[in-house]
C-alpha cells in the first residue's frame, strides 16, 4: 500500500514536470548581450500584444455585458408569465437576479486587475509566461521602454482579472441554470408556459460559456513575433531560474530549482528525490519480481488518476464549464466576424470537342452561418484560348460576379450547393462596355460539392463542385449546363 501510495505522488510530480516542460521555453530575455537589440523585435512585439490585449478586453468586456443584459431580460420575461400563476414562487425565484446581472457586468467593466497580484483559476501556459516574462523586464529593462513594459503589464493582469470576473459570471449562470431547472422539474404542468423561453435563456448561457472558453483560447494563441521574442527569451538560464521561483505553475507545484528545499514548501509533502528512494528500495527488496510489480503500481496508479481526473471533469472542473446542451449548438455563433470569413479560389473550364476554348478564375470570401452551412460571394475572370489546337490565342473574354453562393453539408465531406450569378461573356476593351447590362447572362446553379482537407500551408481545402445551371436552357446561344468546378479554400 506504501509502493503504491508513494508511486503515485511520484507520476503525479512527473506530470507536473511534465507541463512545466511543455511550455514554451522562452522566459527571459539577456539584455546584456543584446538579446533583444534586435531589428525592430522589441517594439514590434510590445507593439502586437498591446494591440491583443486590448482588443480581446474590449471584446470580452462587450460580449459579457450584451450576454448579461440578455439573459437577464430573459428572465425578467420568465418572472412576468411566472408572477401571473404562482407569484409567491416568481418572488422567490428571481428575487435579486436582476441586480446580480448588473452588478457582474459593472464588475468587469471597471476591473482594473489591481487588486488581483497573482494569477488563479484555471492555468494557461502562454499566459504564465507571458507575465513572467513581463514582471522580469520590468525590473531588469535593458533598452527595452519601461513605461511600456509596466503598461503590457497592466494590460495583462486587467486581462486576466476580467477573464477571472467572467468565470465568476459563468458561476453564477451555471447556479441560475440549476435553480430554474429544478423549479420547472418540480412544477412539470408549467414546462409549457416556461418551457420555452427556458430554453432561450438556457442557450445563451451556453453560448456564453463558449465564448469566454474561445477568449481564453485566443489569449494563449501566440503569433509568429510573440513565438520569436519566446525563443529569445528561453535561452537566458537567469529567466529560467526566475520562473521557477515566481511563475504560477511553480507557486502550484514548487518545481525544482525554486524554493523546494525550504521547510515550508515541502509541508507534509515527500520530495521526488525521497519517492524514488523509496521506490527504489520497495524494487531491491521485491528482487527479480520488483520490475514487474512497480510497473503494475504505476499502472494502477495511472489508472486512479484518469478515474479522479474524469470525475473532476464530470463535477464542472477543467473545460467542462457546463453539462451537454439539449440542442445541437452553432460552433460560429462566439467566434468573432474574420474568424468566420473564408477565402477561396476557384477555375472551371469550358471545352470543345475536347480542347479548353474558356477557363474561369475565381476568388470568393464566405462567411460561416453554422458549423455546416457557408454563405459566399466572388468574381470571376473568363480568358480564352482560342478554338482549338492549331488556333490558339489567349484573350480577356468577359467577367463574372458570383452575387450568392450557399454551401451546406450533408456527410463525409459532401454537400449540397446553390447559387446565382451574372456573366458578362463578351471580349471588352474598357470598363464603359461592362456597363451595358443588357449584355449580362444569368447562371442559376445547383449541385454537389465533395471536400478533402489539405495539409499545405497555403490550401486548407480543396473542393470539386459538379453544377447544372437550371438557366442555361435561356441563354442565345445556350451555354454549358453541367459544369465541374474545382476549387481551394485558404
Amino acid at each position: 500500500m506504501l509502493c503504491s501510495r508513494a508511486t503515485f505522488l511520484w507520476i503525479l510530480l512527473l506530470l507536473a514536470e511534465a507541463c512545466y516542460a511543455q511550455q514554451p521555453v522562452a522566459r527571459g530575455l539577456d539584455l546584456s548581450a543584446q538579446a533583444v537589440s534586435g531589428p525592430d523585435l522589441p517594439a514590434r512585439f510590445l507593439g502586437r500584444m498591446q494591440r491583443k490585449l486590448t482588443g480581446l478586453d474590449d471584446q470580452l468586456t462587450k460580449q459579457t455585458q450584451k450576454y448579461l443584459e440578455r439573459m437577464a431580460r430573459r428572465e425578467a420575461k420568465l418572472q412576468k408569465k411566472l408572477y401571473k400563476v404562482d407569484s409567491a414562487g416568481a418572488k422567490s425565484l428571481f428575487a435579486g437576479s436582476a441586480q446580480q446581472y448588473a452588478a457582474l457586468s459593472q464588475k468587469l467593466a471597471t476591473d482594473t486587475g489591481i487588486l488581483h497580484l497573482h494569477l488563479s483559476g484555471e492555468y494557461q501556459a502562454y499566459t504564465d509566461s507571458l507575465q513572467g516574462m513581463l514582471q522580469y523586464l520590468k525590473a531588469n529593462p535593458g533598452s527595452l521602454n519601461t513605461a511600456e513594459l509596466q503598461h503590457s503589464l497592466q494590460q495583462l493582469q486587467a486581462l486576466q482579472a476580467k477573464l477571472q470576473d467572467a468565470d465568476q459570471a459563468k458561476a453564477y449562470i451555471k447556479q441560475r441554470q440549476q435553480q430554474l431547472s429544478q423549479y420547472i422539474q418540480q412544477h412539470a404542468n408549467l414546462a409549457g408556459l416556461l418551457g420555452k423561453d427556458y430554453q432561450a435563456w438556457n442557450q445563451e448561457a451556453y453560448y456564453y460559456g463558449q465564448q469566454v472558453r474561445a477568449y481564453k483560447e485566443m489569449l494563449n494563441d501566440p503569433d509568429k513575433w510573440e513565438k520569436q521574442a519566446l525563443a529569445i527569451l528561453g535561452k537566458v538560464p537567469a529567466f529560467q531560474s526566475f520562473m521557477q521561483q515566481n511563475s504560477q505553475l511553480a507557486g502550484l507545484f514548487n518545481l525544482p530549482g525554486g524554493n523546494a528545499s525550504a521547510p515550508q514548501a515541502l509541508a507534509g509533502l515527500q520530495t521526488r528525490d525521497q519517492v524514488g528512494g523509496l521506490i527504489s528500495q520497495q524494487v531491491a527488496a521485491a528482487g527479480s519480481a520488483g520490475i514487474p510489480s512497480i510497473q503494475g503500481n504505476i499502472q494502477a496508479a495511472q489508472s486512479k488518476f484518469n478515474s479522479y481526473k474524469d470525475k473532476l471533469l464530470q463535477a464542472g472542473g477543467g473545460n467542462s464549464n457546463q453539462d451537454a446542451p439539449d440542442f445541437r449548438p452553432n460552433g460560429q455563433k462566439t467566434k468573432t466576424f474574420w474568424r468566420r470569413v473564408e477565402y477561396g479560389a476557384n477555375f472551371q473550364t469550358t471545352k470543345n470537342n475536347y480542347f479548353p476554348t474558356t477557363t474561369d478564375f475565381g476568388l470568393s470570401a464566405g462567411y460561416r452561418l453554422t458549423d455546416r452551412s457557408t454563405l459566399s460571394v466572388g468574381a470571376s475572370y473568363k480568358l480564352s484560348w482560342g478554338s482549338d489546337i492549331q488556333h490558339i490565342a489567349i484573350r480577356s473574354s468577359g467577367v463574372g460576379v458570383r452575387v450568392m453562393n450557399l454551401d451546406v453539408k450533408i456527410k463525409g465531406g459532401f454537400s449540397a450547393t446553390a447559387g446565382y450569378e451574372y456573366n458578362y461573356a463578351t471580349p471588352f476593351k474598357g470598363v464603359q462596355q461592362l456597363r451595358q447590362w443588357s449584355r449580362w447572362s444569368k447562371s442559376g446553379f445547383v449541385g454537389v460539392a465533395k471536400t478533402v482537407s489539405m495539409k499545405s500551408r497555403v490550401f486548407k481545402k480543396t473542393r470539386v463542385a459538379v453544377l447544372w445551371d437550371f438557366l442555361s436552357y435561356q441563354q442565345v446561344p445556350r451555354t454549358q449546363a453541367v459544369l465541374m468546378r474545382l476549387g481551394y479554400a485558404f
